[in-house]
């Protein structure tokens, strides 16, 4: 047996590890008690790598095994579709896992130094999360949606709470308040759509859109908005994401670098219903709320730039960098262009690893504002006249020496200092989208396609919603690169007197490797825009993933079989 034909048999099961994995290691480190920390955070890191090889097994199995419209499909209780639980792996379901696992990985590097200490039950709250995330983008259906939304949001009001601070309860509050509201409006829109579906699998579903009646068609739209809603709380799109900037910039560092794609979970819950059920060939039905979706990706886009620009503080600006992504993605995602789609998921990698790395980063770089104790300047001292500076010192005290008396020039910077800021430029260009980082492809793709609606080489009109996108993001990425000068000249170039931090190892080892990923979305931008495109492409023509999933059959009974195993 080939190793291609073996990874190919182990595929199918491979589906539901990124479920089980978290879901295990959280309970082995719950039976672990709460003293042995050291040993929960080697397991935590363990499991955190496990699920980057799985996430990347299953791209590569989508990639090279399936075709270039491959679905996995896995039936976990062996019910037929759609009254069983369906776990599906595509290429867009593959990406977010890959992009969900290698955020995991950093934050538990980075928390494993110190913010792990904090409380009691960070472990196994970090991976629960995991679980939440990873069962979501796998899900094929809109009850399990919503549970697996729970067990993500459970785990996040434990992690926004850690390490306790009169900011993480105030801010936590909120953050439970708008979320219990989404899940009321979750339910509301699921049952409304069950009523006049019959079914609350996606892809069934799918099917049974183009035949509702006339008469209920009113009714379908409506649970369907109900249900964007709730999906749009967590994609933080104005006004109902007042709660984020608050919440993300309280948060420990490395919980805030994992609640980073935790926005990208609201928008892809958005684009995963909205293309099976309003394809473009859905009739009356045909992109139903597109045009909305551009609205409230513009006005949510202008807020997160208001809210960069006018921030005093770095982890806030941050959080608002999260919002400007967040609506150039639903912005983007609401013209319903496959063209425009492919670079909006480009975008969408590399502006969450920056922004991850930037939560991360801002904590490192804060440590920079703690100044020694009792410094003494020379410029403090009262002047004296019968001081006398050396003759050889006199004719350059004011053009070669700071204030302490010590020569200005050879310097070496700080090793510290120089990976600091060094990281903060490359967050910062990629989150401003200037060249040549991964936010600048992404954003040129996203414009080039807008801008040419027919395609290259084809005449027709611009939309006006194209060209306001087009402005808000030239606009936008102007401003916040004078907020990010205004931020590095305030935190790397004014200062005086403060002390170089002392960085850890294991804390600088996730911002590199996030920073080194960015940097190879730009080396790969060609390959990687050949996915996304190619994944745009199968979420505009879902014709494949319905297909795949009901015609896929429960395995035979041993009964029926004759046999005493299961075969397929």
């Amino acid at each position: 047996m080939t190793f291609a034909r073996l990874v190919e048999g182990l595929m199918p099961h491979l589906i539901v590890v990124p479920i089980l994995l978290p879901m295990v290691t959280a309970a082995v480190m719950l039976l672990l008690g709460d003293t042995r920390r050291p040993l929960k955070a080697i397991i935590n890191v363990l499991s955190c790598v496990l699920g980057v090889g799985v996430a990347i097994a299953l791209i590569y199995w989508v990639q090279r095994l399936g075709g270039p419209q491959a679905v996995g499909v896995y039936l976990p209780g062996n019910w037929p579709v759609p009254y069983g639980i369906v776990l599906v792996v595509d290429r867009l379901s593959a990406m977010m896992l890959l992009l969900t696992s290698v955020l995991g990985l950093g934050g538990v590097l980075y928390a494993s130094a110190r913010w792990h200490k904090a409380g009691v039950h960070f472990h196994p709250l970090f991976q629960l999360q995991l679980m939440g995330l990873y069962g979501a983008f796998l899900t094929a259906d809109l009850f399990n949606l919503f549970v697996f939304f729970e067990i993500m949001l459970t785990a996040s009001y434990g992690l926004l709470l850690h390490g306790s601070g009169w900011a993480r309860v105030r801010s936590g509050l909120h953050y439970i308040a708008m979320n219990l509201m989404a899940s009321s409006m979750f339910l509301i829109g699921v049952a409304m759509l069950y009523g006049v579906t019959g079914t609350l699998n996606l892809a069934d579903m799918a099917i049974m859109v183009p035949a509702i009646p006339e008469n209920d068609r009113g009714l379908l739209h409506a649970g369907a908005a109900i249900l964007a809603i709730a999906f749009l709380v967590k994609a933080a799109a104005w006004p109902l994401n007042f709660w984020l900037p608050m919440a993300y910039s309280s948060a420990a560092a490395p919980v805030a670098a994992l609640f980073a794609i935790m926005t990208k979970l609201g928008v892809y819950a958005i684009l995963r219903v909205w293309t099976l059920l309003f394809p473009q060939d859905a009739g009356v039905s045909a992109l139903f709320g597109g045009p909305v979706l551009v609205g409230l990706g513009l006005a949510t886009l202008t807020f997160g730039i208001i809210g960069v620009i006018a921030s005093q503080h770095l982890n806030r600006m941050v959080a608002f960098c999260a919002i400007v992504s967040s609506g150039t993605l639903l912005a983007a995602l609401g013209f319903g262009q496959p063209a425009v789609t492919g670079g909006a998921l480009y975008y969408t990698l590399g502006s969450t690893l920056a922004v991850s790395a930037f939560f991360l980063l801002t904590e490192l770089i804060d440590r920079t504002r703690e100044v020694e104790d009792n410094p003494i300047y020379v410029s403090e001292v009262e002047p004296d006249d019968s001081f006398a500076y050396p003759v050889d010192l006199a004719p350059v005290r004011d053009v070669n020496l700071d204030d302490d008396e010590e020569a200005l020039f050879g310097r070496a910077i700080p090793a510290a200092m120089a990976f600091l800021g060094l990281a903060f430029i490359v967050c910062a260009l990629t989150i401003a989208g200037l060249p040549p980082m991964a936010g600048f492809v992404g954003k040129v793709v996203m414009l080039s396609a807008l801008l040419n609606p027919g395609g290259f080489g084809e005449q027709a009109p611009v939309s006006l919603a194209a060209w306001a996108l087009l402005a808000l993001l030239v606009v936008g990425g102007l401003l916040t690169t004078i907020a990010m000068s205004r931020a590095g000249v305030r935190y790397f170039w004014a200062p005086q007197g403060r002390a170089v931090p002392r960085l850890r190892i294991i804390e600088t080892v996730p911002i590199a490797m996030l920073l080194l990923l960015i940097g190879a979305l730009v080396w790969q931008a060609d390959a990687v825009l050949r996915y996304a495109n190619a994944t745009a492409r199968s979420l505009h023509d879902p014709r494949e993933y319905i297909g795949s999933v009901v015609s896929t059959k429960p395995l035979p009974s041993p009964h029926t079989t004759g046999e005493g195993g299961l075969r397929r």
